[in-house]
């Protein structure tokens, strides 16, 4: 993590009104800053300012030659402050709402001297949190791309992150359980029949989609600490672009961007049926609204599991020829 580089937000008054040192680190891929585009990638529940590269968790989508080409573009991955991956995390995860990521994300980019980027692209939590940007400084981005996401927490959402924060209050292997819980809301019982099909495993005597769910839960609990998991999971039922600034068609209407949704079509987590309502009432009031669907019988995970389809429906964003494009700090 060596490339991770740092900034520090003083005295940052949070939604419960207390002034704290909040330290954002984020990291930089493809051309240097201020020499292209500027794509800024808001990361998942799980995720990192790791987008790129070998290691990077959106490498399909992000890198040389990828339709998020870093031969053309700057791609720039803030932390969501408290994931861990910087070492820095957050106690009392109740005093922060989505609402202040976004503040904070917006505060770097000042900091960073960049007054307009070409896209925000988030997947999950991180769509949310670019909507909320968006609420925030309705003219920060050319386009705005909430990827497997929604502008609010729905009940069914909130209920699922209650659940996941009982395991995480209450269970002797908190991480480990609270994964294992989510992948349900991740995958679909279609995924998982086409995965598994009853099999078993005979040397341990228990079914292969039970050895799969324990393998997850371990794989998390080795690399992510619980108090990162709290924050996120919180943050993750507090997305609300309307909370105290009217209704929805005001509020998104507002925003200059291109707003490209993308949706999938099994997602239990972020029902497309959700997303194709926000279409249908926004583009009844700002023309430069599109949507996009993912099929895929993986559920919520889709988005980190059919790239070429989520290529083919952000290429006509990304896919710009060169000579149009200008330096947006």
């Amino acid at each position: 993590m060596n490339n991770l580089r740092y900034l520090s937000i003083p005295n940052y008054v949070n939604n419960r009104g207390k002034a704290t040192t909040i330290q954002l680190s984020y990291q930089i891929f493809g051309k240097k800053l201020y020499e292209a585009p500027i794509v800024l990638v808001n990361h998942a529940l799980t995720g990192n300012s790791n987008v790129s590269g070998k290691n990077g968790w959106w490498k399909d989508l992000i890198g040389d030659e990828k339709v998020i080409d870093t031969t053309i573009y700057t791609v720039l991955a803030f932390n969501i402050p408290g994931n861990g991956f910087d070492g820095f995390v957050i106690d009392h995860y109740k005093d922060f709402v989505a609402k202040d990521i976004a503040k904070l994300f917006l505060l770097g980019l000042e900091q960073l001297q960049i007054k307009l980027l070409f896209a925000i692209i988030g997947g999950s939590l991180g769509g949310g949190i670019a909507w909320e940007m968006s609420a925030l400084n309705p003219e920060i981005t050319k386009h705005l791309i909430p990827v497997a996401s929604d502008w609010k927490s729905t009940d069914w959402l909130i209920a699922n992150c209650q659940i996941q924060e009982q395991f995480l209050l209450n269970s002797n292997n908190p991480v480990h359980d609270a994964r294992m819980h989510a992948m349900l809301c991740y995958r679909t019982p279609e995924s998982f029949a086409a995965r598994f099909e009853r099999s078993k495993n005979k040397n341990l005597n228990s079914f292969n989609v039970e050895s799969w769910l324990h393998y997850h839960g371990k794989v998390l609990d080795e690399r992510f600490q619980l108090a990162a998991y709290k924050m996120m999971n919180h943050l993750l039922r507090t997305v609300d672009i309307i909370e105290d600034r009217g209704d929805f068609l005001e509020v998104a209407s507002s925003i200059k961007s291109n707003i490209h949704l993308v949706t999938i079509n099994s997602d239990l987590f972020f029902k497309a049926d959700e997303n194709w309502n926000t279409y249908v009432n926004l583009k009844r009031v700002k023309e430069n609204v599109t949507i996009g669907e993912i099929k895929s019988i993986h559920g919520h995970d889709a988005f980190l599991i059919e790239y070429e389809q989520l290529s083919k429906l952000l290429e006509p964003v990304f896919k710009l020829k060169t000579n149009k494009l200008k330096v947006t700090a």
